[in-house]
């Protein structure tokens, strides 16, 4: 009989499915469980960590540029300032590609094509959150152009900020310098931080060399924003602290440099390339640096253009270059006081024994004639009357007794060859010739010859009109210099507290006999009496003028060419100079000209001068006041 087989179980069926129920149900039970503790953790215990990261994602951090400080003459006369100004910036985090966005602005006029790679650059350059400046200084139509289309150009906005305003155009541009927008080369050298959102930076002179004083220490704020990182007032119903740091302003500078002096500086040199320097030699305050033709700083300032920028750097006659400090020319006669100086000093010459003058002087043993300017000769002439007259030939014969190391000596001391030290970058130094710089330079011996044309501020030596300025200063002074200067005081932005800064005295020069100033004084002042070189400079003047005038040739003749200025080009004539100083007996200002290719220092340098000399001393400004800044100022924009 077959067995019976049973083929389903539905009691360990039923088992089974109960025992596996209970499980899903405790596992559910515990994964509820760890659930809500993991909100609870989430939103009850770490609460205040997450609102304070929810606070960061909508809090945008915005730097806050400072004020940058102003610069006044010294009378108080703001020379540099600052007015609103519409600038366009990107944002590079909230731009998805920057080089198509500056292409498009590109073809609507907002940014030049030509600079498109360069702020490509810069862009990459800078810090993502931070925006950059695509143009300082917007124009209404720019402005509106940009306004019907901002919608195309997300990250790309229009700010209001400070702009570098120099209310006298090119009036002592050289002095001042200019700010322009940061380049990528400035951003490895400064601290981002400190920059942060400055779109400017000093680029030449006095901006550039008190870039630290001037610019101040940036700011912060924080703002609220939304999901498409729009400012919005608040985001619901909480309230949001939110900080500000506020930015320090620069300090203010105070310059020695008197603003109506420098006008009647740059007139007296308009029409001519050169440069004109005024010290005051009792405290080395350069009271003006001329050099003309200049150029008009505020067209950095709003973001030259690239056929501007071409413009002023292929003009022939260099408006951007500094002829008052980088401009070496050779010094001509100017120098012969200082070389009497040193004649007296080596005791070398009697200041009262004569000289008999033919016209040339010849070495011995040659036949060479060096030729004096005036062609028959001075006859007997001493020191003094050497001076007046500008005797080549009694200076010849001076440097050839001396030899050149002796003259080295004497000419650096008073500053010849080497920087004066002046409070602004870009100084050159000059060229003071001896036996080891010519050994060392051209591998060849000094030769007597050499140092005969040195004498007369010719050859191998050159110097700067500042260096000029300078070393008249130290005669005016009697051997007590100081160091050239244009920043005189420090306002601090904070407490308003002005801080005088002293001059800085030069070790003095210290004669054998100090008498021996007074016999070249003397003779600088017999320059401006009937028989010297300029006398014309002090007719009707009602104070004492010591001078002396100086002729620079700009290429060798030969031994037997004779110089005719009409038939040679304009740019190969001689260079005229002029130093003096005023009062003589109580010196006050000590001046220094060159006009390049300007011919005769005695009429056409000293009457400049001569202009300079009665603005300082005697307020007369030809009747003309320094005129307000141009109707070209930018206005201040009106913001919604």
């Amino acid at each position: 009989m077959p067995r019976s087989v049973r083929i389903k179980d539905h009691w360990g069926e039923q088992r089974l499915f109960i025992g596996r129920t209970i499980f899903a149900g405790i596992a559910a039970v515990v994964l509820l469980l760890v659930v809500m503790g993991r909100l609870f953790w989430l939103q009850v215990v770490r609460h205040d960590y997450f609102t304070d990261l929810s606070q960061g994602n909508r809090v945008r951090l915005e730097p806050l540029p400072p004020d940058r400080g102003l610069i006044y003459d010294k009378n108080g006369v703001v020379i540099a300032e600052n007015t609103p100004a519409f600038q366009l910036e990107l944002t590079p985090e909230q731009v998805t590609n920057v080089g198509d966005t500056l292409r498009r602005l590109a073809a609507i006029g907002l940014v030049e094509s030509g600079q498109v790679p360069a702020l490509e650059r810069l862009i990459r350059a800078a810090r993502k959150f931070e925006a950059v400046p695509l143009r300082l200084s917007l124009s209404d139509a720019d402005i509106a152009t940009f306004a019907v289309r901002q919608f195309e150009f997300p990250g790309v906005e229009i700010q209001t900020r400070l702009a570098r305003w120099y209310p006298y155009g090119d009036i002592a541009a050289h002095a001042l310098g200019y700010v322009a927008a940061i380049s990528e080369d400035d951003l490895k050298h400064i601290n981002a931080d400190e920059y942060a959102g400055s779109s400017v930076i000093g680029k030449l002179g006095l901006e550039n060399t008190y870039e630290e004083q001037l610019h101040g220490t940036a700011g912060f704020r924080q703002v609220l924003v939304n999901a498409q990182g729009r400012h919005v007032d608040r985001l619901g119903s909480a309230p949001v602290k939110l900080d500000t740091r506020q930015p320090r302003a620069g300090n203010d500078i105070f310059l020695g440099l008197d603003i109506k002096v420098q006008r009647v500086a740059e007139e007296s040199l308009a029409g001519h390339r050169g440069a004109l320097i005024a010290i005051d030699p009792t405290t080395g305050d350069v009271v003006a640096l001329a050099s003309v033709p200049s150029f008009d700083p505020n067209k950095f300032t709003r973001g030259i253009s690239t056929p501007e920028y071409a413009s002023l750097r292929d003009d022939l006659d260099r408006p951007l270059f500094n002829r008052a400090l980088r401009g070496a020319y050779p010094p001509g006669s100017t120098v012969k006081p200082m070389m009497a100086l040193a004649g007296l000093e080596y005791n070398a010459i009697d200041p009262r024994a004569t000289r008999f003058c033919r016209g040339y002087f010849t070495l011995p043993g040659s036949s060479r004639h060096y030729r004096d300017w005036k062609k028959e000769g001075h006859g007997n002439v001493d020191m003094r009357r050497a001076i007046a007259t500008s005797c080549d030939v009694y200076f010849y014969g001076l440097a050839d007794v001396l030899g050149i190391e002796r003259v080295h000596e004497a000419m650096s001391a008073l500053g010849f060859g080497k920087p004066t030290g002046i409070d602004i970058v870009g100084e050159r130094p000059g060229l003071m010739p001896s036996e080891e710089w010519k050994r060392q330079t051209y591998k060849q011996a000094w030769y007597p010859g050499e140092t005969v044309i040195v004498g007369i501020g010719q050859g191998y030596m050159l110097a700067t009109p500042l260096q000029l300025a300078h070393a008249v200063a130290v005669v005016a002074a009697r051997g007590h210099g100081f160091r050239p200067r244009l920043v005189t005081a420090v306002r601090d932005a904070m407490t308003r507290e002005v801080k005088t800064l002293p001059p800085i005295a030069e070790p003095p020069i210290a004669l054998t006999d100090p008498g021996n100033w007074q016999v070249i004084i003397e003779g600088m002042e017999m320059v401006t009496e009937a028989g010297g070189t300029a006398s014309a400079v002090q007719r009707g003047a009602s104070y004492k003028i010591a001078a002396k005038t100086g002729t620079a040739q700009v290429f060798s003749l030969g031994q037997n060419e004779k110089y005719n200025a009409s038939a040679v080009d304009e740019r190969l004539r001689d260079h005229a100079l002029f130093i003096a100083f005023a009062p003589a007996e109580a010196p006050k200002l000590a001046i220094a000209v060159l006009v390049e290719n300007g011919g005769h220092g005695g009429s056409v340098a000293a009457p400049m001068a001569r202009r300079v000399f009665d603005a300082f001393l005697l307020g007369k400004y030809d009747a003309a006041p320094v005129p307000p800044p141009p109707k070209g100022a930018p206005p201040e924009p009106q913001v919604n």
